[in-house]
């Protein structure tokens, strides 16, 4: 995919190979931003966790992980996790993160769409949720862009450096 800046993107499934760029890549991108559920060098797994991890994304018919690339450089990932209980199987979490020095080339949108097709082709998913820093303007744009819609929120869900910050809840019906 071409992007706003001219950089090519390849979206695709992670690796096992991927694990240690992958937390090098993760640990990076919280100190990035407080907008993450983890802050700089906090993500806190082994690199053996993290092949078990992506081992595990790969078995599974309703969740994945992507990872998206510029000059195979990870400078994207994108998580969709299923619930595994019958009664709440149709419904999936999302979670996407971009390095800042990528911001607004376009990469969040591909990686958002990514993760959609993925669910509307399991067949299974029927809700897609999320959560945001209810300050994350940019981020709730583009998720209503996409579609989703405002549920409620969660005050006080994130406590970064003693201050308390709500969580906008957003779902996507497909």
């Amino acid at each position: 995919m071409l992007l706003k800046n001219g950089c090519e993107l390849t979206i695709r499934k992670a690796v096992k190979e991927d694990a240690k760029n992958l937390l090098d890549y993760l640990n990076i991108v919280g100190g990035e931003s407080d907008n993450l559920l983890f802050g700089a060098g906090g993500f806190g797994i082994t690199v053996e966790q993290e092949e078990r991890f992506i081992e595990s994304m790969q078995t599974s018919q309703t969740s994945a992980l992507f990872v998206g690339l510029i000059n195979d450089k990870i400078v994207s990932v994108g998580n969709i996790s299923a619930h595994a209980r019958e009664r709440i199987s149709h419904n999936c979490d999302i979670a996407v993160s971009v390095r800042k020095a990528f911001w607004g080339a376009g990469i969040g949108t591909c990686l958002m769409n990514e993760l959609i097709d993925f669910a509307k082709q399991t067949n299974k998913l029927e809700i897609v949720h999320l959560g945001v820093r209810s300050d994350n303007t940019r981020a709730i744009a583009l998720y209503e862009r996409l579609g989703f819609q405002k549920i409620g929120s969660y005050p006080g869900f994130f406590k970064i450096d003693g201050k308390f910050y709500d969580e906008v809840l957003m779902n996507l019906y497909l």
